[in-house]
């Protein structure tokens, strides 16, 4: 089941997010955030970004969000993308499926573009970002140092939306939590 993350989420979204910290390139972040932090976190981007969930049983076994790409205000109609799935979940299509209510998501909110970050050489999401529709828009050289070494990283970028001029107003996730629109975007996945 897909639904939207809630702050008692955290401690199962910071115990998948760890060992990427710990023991991997994928995020650049070096130290634990903590429950705490993260129940900030989550608090923080659900008010303009969707955080979603996927849970069965009970248990939280993935989690993907959007977070604003640039601080700028000619930016706010791209967002960027993030998913982790359990080490346990992996390979069962859970990915796929969330990230496609994730981008439906962002459909609905009126963000134009969706934007993944990959430390390369990446190749589980650089196949999960073209099966979904991502193209590559570049590659930023030695771009983050961690685990003593120098990561290249790839930006792959898909249009969610038609761009207008003017552009309409994106709408804060806030104002979508609860909406049939939404329902149906989780509900679909």
């Amino acid at each position: 089941m897909i639904r939207v993350a809630r702050i008692e989420d955290a401690a199962a979204i910071h115990a998948i997010y760890a060992p990427a910290i710990t023991d991997s390139a994928i995020t650049f972040e070096n130290e634990l955030p903590g429950v705490e932090a993260m129940c900030e976190r989550i608090r923080t981007r659900l008010q303009h970004y969707p955080w979603l969930v996927w849970v069965e049983q009970g248990q939280v076994l993935a989690y993907a969000y959007a977070t604003r790409f640039r601080e700028r205000a000619a930016y706010d109609w791209i967002a960027e993308t993030s998913i982790y799935v359990h080490a346990d979940a992996r390979r069962r299509g859970i990915a796929r499926r969330l990230y496609a209510a994730l981008l439906d998501s962002m459909r609905l909110q009126g963000i134009n573009q969706a934007v993944g970050v990959i430390t390369l050489p990446g190749k589980v999401s650089v196949a999960l970002h073209e099966s979904m529709g991502f193209d590559p828009a570049g590659v930023w050289r030695k771009a983050g140092y961690k685990l003593g070494q120098w990561w290249d990283v790839g930006v792959w970028q898909l249009q969610l939306n038609e761009p207008h001029i003017p552009p309409g107003p994106v709408i804060a996730f806030s104002s979508l939590a609860h909406s049939p629109q939404l329902d149906l975007a989780l509900n679909k996945a």
